[in-house]
C-alpha cells in the first residue's frame, strides 16, 4: 500500500510504501532530517505528524491506515 508523504515546511511530497523507514523516505525525497543516536533516545530526528503525534524517524516507519501523511520538520539549530 502506498502513502503520499508531505514534508513541511518545504512542501515536498513523495510516495512511500507502508513499513518503509521514515529516514529512508526522507532521504529519497531529498529532505534532511538530523540524526544522533539512531535509537530514538536523543530525539534529534523527532518530527510531528499531521495528527499531532511526534515520532523519532530513526525508529519509525510509514504507518498503515493513511492515504496521505504530513510530516512537520522541526528547526533546531543545535543539531
Amino acid at each position: 500500500m502506498t502513502v503520499n508523504i508531505r514534508f513541511l515546511p518545504d512542501d515536498i511530497t513523495i510516495d512511500a510504501e507502508v513499513g518503509e523507514p521514515m529516514l529512508q523516505v526522507a532521504k529519497r525525497a531529498g529532505v534532511f532530517i538530523p540524526t544522533g543516536c539512531l535509537m530514538g533516545s536523543c530525539h534529534a530526528c523527532e518530527v510531528e505528524l499531521d495528527n499531532g503525534d511526534t515520532i523519532c524517524c530513526c525508529i519509525s516507519s510509514v504507518p498503515i491506515g493513511y492515504q496521505q501523511l504530513t510530516v512537520n520538520l522541526y528547526s533546531d539549530p543545535t543539531w
